[in-house]
């Protein structure tokens, strides 16, 4: 990592915590991250106020760790999405983990990626804004070991991109993006159309295709076999392209997939890229491992189907507090909308604690969010009173860190061990 980066991250430690990180000590105002972090102070004990959402620190290494063991046994190059985080800390670790760079999604992330030291991006969008263009045309220029590798997916957007590039010192390495079917999200639906965008990219002398991606989550009615037949058209189109030629004057052949519940498919079916003229750089992308989650993931992961390689950790929990128990079958905890993710599923209870003592949510589930409460709904099983802690399991990374600036990274017995900031 260049010297300039861990400065970077360093300055992270010297920011000054105050009132705009929620549920941070009071009595912390004033002191730098690095100052309270030394502290060690206890997520329960040390003045932490609700809601507090905490990472778990055993947890989140788990699964840094669990992917970089699944990427170097299947042969992959990893660059997990960062745009479930966008924690320059947690991209620094995923890259010490062996990623080979980070993927983002829209040029801003790219800002925060190249302000702390990612010297590699995949921005898996097609980028037409003129001014972020010519920003990203800059920081190549100046910067002979930054990589950059976008997608197309339109001969217009390869004209607009050609027009705002004009000039450039260094080309930009595109992708053709395939779509994963009809009415999927993004991308070229044919190959006939695959191959116009090639050609609009071999006339654009700021321009250089380096490979093909797509992402397999959006094939319709997905299942193992549809999933799979599309990543063997996204080969097929990289093995048609390198004998057509249209690879020349790249270092490597990008084909790239892989979002965080089908990245078994991927992996199997990048096995079988038979050689090509140039090496093959096999990306997997998948971003939500890095904090899993009680909902979503959990019920999408590849690992429930190879349950051999091993098996994400959930390694968030927010930790909220009862405020209300207007009647035996009702409880309202200090956490809502603002603080939880809900898009995809509503927050799990899961843990209780009271007098220093924790035990699972027995009886308690959570019905519904306001802006600042959750409704819950409790049986005759559940013990629960007004200034209860009730901790809460989350579905969907993407939307959990966005609502959290500074997240406590928190070890099993409630030790804070460090910070987490995080950029939306």
């Amino acid at each position: 990592m260049r010297t300039e980066a861990r400065g970077a991250l360093a300055r992270l430690a010297a920011e000054r915590v105050d009132h705009r990180f929620k549920g941070l000590p009071p009595d912390a105002d004033g002191l730098t991250v690095g100052e309270l972090a030394a502290q060690r102070r206890n997520l329960f004990t040390g003045g932490f106020t609700t809601p507090v959402l905490a990472l778990s620190a055993e947890r989140l290494e788990h699964n840094l760790a669990l992917m970089e063991t699944y990427a170097t046994r299947h042969g992959l190059a990893f660059a997990p999405h960062g745009k479930t985080s966008m924690a320059p800390q947690l991209f620094q670790r995923q890259i010490d983990r062996g990623a080979v760079g980070i993927t983002l999604a829209v040029p801003h992330q790219v800002r925060v990626a190249r302000a702390y030291g990612v010297q590699r991006v995949f921005l898996a969008n097609e980028v037409v804004d003129p001014a972020a263009l010519r920003w990203l045309s800059a920081e190549l220029d100046s910067d002979d070991e930054f990589r950059l590798t976008c997608y197309v997916d339109s001969v217009h957007g390869v004209e607009l991109m050609e027009a705002a590039l004009h000039g450039a010192r260094r080309p930009l390495d595109v992708v053709v993006e395939l779509a994963a079917g009809e009415g999927a999200r993004t991308g070229v639906r044919t190959e006939a159309e695959c191959a116009a965008v090639a050609d609009a990219v071999a006339a654009a002398p700021t321009l250089r295709l380096v490979g093909v991606a797509g992402y397999e989550g959006e094939v319709p009615r997905a299942d193992p076999e549809r999933v799979r037949a599309w990543l063997r058209r996204l080969v097929d189109l990289a093995v048609d392209f390198d004998k057509a030629g249209r690879f020349a004057g790249a270092h490597e052949v990008v084909v790239s997939a892989g979002g965080s519940a089908w990245f078994d498919a991927v992996a199997d079916v990048f096995a079988e890229i038979p050689e090509l003229s140039l090496p093959v750089l096999k990306l997997l992308r998948s971003g939500a491992y890095v904090s899993h989650d009680d909902g979503h993931y959990r019920k999408l992961t590849p690992f429930n189907r190879v349950p051999e390689e091993g098996a994400l950790e959930p390694a968030f929990r927010l930790w909220t507090q009862v405020v209300s128990r207007p009647s035996p079958d009702q409880a309202f905890v200090n956490a809502g909308k603002r603080d939880a993710a809900y898009d995809l599923d509503l927050p799990f209870a899961q843990a209780v604690r009271r007098g220093g003592t924790e035990r699972p949510a027995t009886g308690v589930s959570v019905t519904a969010l306001s802006d600042q409460h959750a409704w819950l709904r409790t049986t005759d099983e559940a013990d629960l009173q007004v200034g209860d802690w009730v901790g809460l399991g989350l579905s969907h990374p993407c939307t959990s860190f966005d609502k959290w600036p500074l997240i406590p990274l928190a070890e099993a017995d409630g030790t804070v061990v460090d910070y987490i900031r995080t950029f939306f």
